[in-house]
């Protein structure tokens, strides 16, 4: 039977807590995504690990608004302080001060009132380079948890839920194919399903190993 071509339907990521794939990598994030005790949190973790995810997941469990980090200075922060709040990508403001100050505002607010907090960001919160010394401190206060880098058996996982996030079925010696190949990151694997994707509208060709391996030659070489 001919394989089908995939059509150009928008890539729509499954955010739910039933999407999220549990392994030793992440689980200790999840556990404290899921207890949501403490009135602040910090997530952090490389590219496309899942902090994003994850931060949907507890703004459906606490009806939290979720906002970029470098957005915080242009909002009404008193008004965001009534409700639980999550920051994303805290350390694009290592830079720029009126930012810093709009978080550390937002921070003692939204705590004042009785609401919850979670911050994320790549790295350690030590690296995240923020210059205000009372957010510096009170981010490294907070309750966090890092989530790793993947092992063979996520990985494979990820990239399963990524191409059926496009509405794709690959076949079966595809991902094995694609773990020995790519760099093993989650934001690789993401960028990686999105060439696949789009070669394949573009050449009206099905994903197959065999389109992966005309994209990945240029990469890493000769297809093995």
């Amino acid at each position: 039977m001919p394989e089908q071509l995939g059509f150009n339907l928008p890539s729509v990521p499954a955010l739910g807590r039933a999407d999220f794939l549990v392994a030793p990598s992440n689980a200790v994030a999840v556990a404290m995504i899921e207890s949501a005790q403490a009135d602040k949190l910090v997530l952090t973790g490389p590219a496309g690990a899942g902090k994003t995810h994850l931060a949907h997941v507890w703004a459906t469990q606490t009806g939290a608004r979720i906002l970029s980090a470098r957005d915080l200075a242009q909002h009404d922060i008193p008004e965001l302080a009534q409700g639980a709040v999550a920051v994303e990508d805290v350390p694009d403001i290592a830079t720029d001060a009126d930012a810093q100050t709009a978080l550390f505002h937002l921070h003692n607010l939204v705590l004042a009132e009785g609401h919850t907090l979670l911050l994320t960001g790549c790295g350690a919160v030590r690296d995240w380079g923020l210059t205000l010394p009372d957010l510096a401190s009170r981010v490294a206060a907070a309750q966090s948890a890092a989530l790793d880098a993947p092992d063979d058996t996520l990985l494979s996982a990820v990239l399963a839920k990524l191409f059926a996030d496009r509405q794709v079925t690959p076949k079966a010696d595809l991902i094995p194919y694609l773990i020995r190949r790519m760099d093993r990151s989650f934001a690789a694997a993401r960028a990686l399903v999105e060439r696949l994707d789009t070669a394949s509208l573009a050449q009206k060709r099905p994903i197959s190993r065999a389109l992966a391996a005309t994209l990945l030659d240029n990469d890493q070489g000769p297809a093995r």
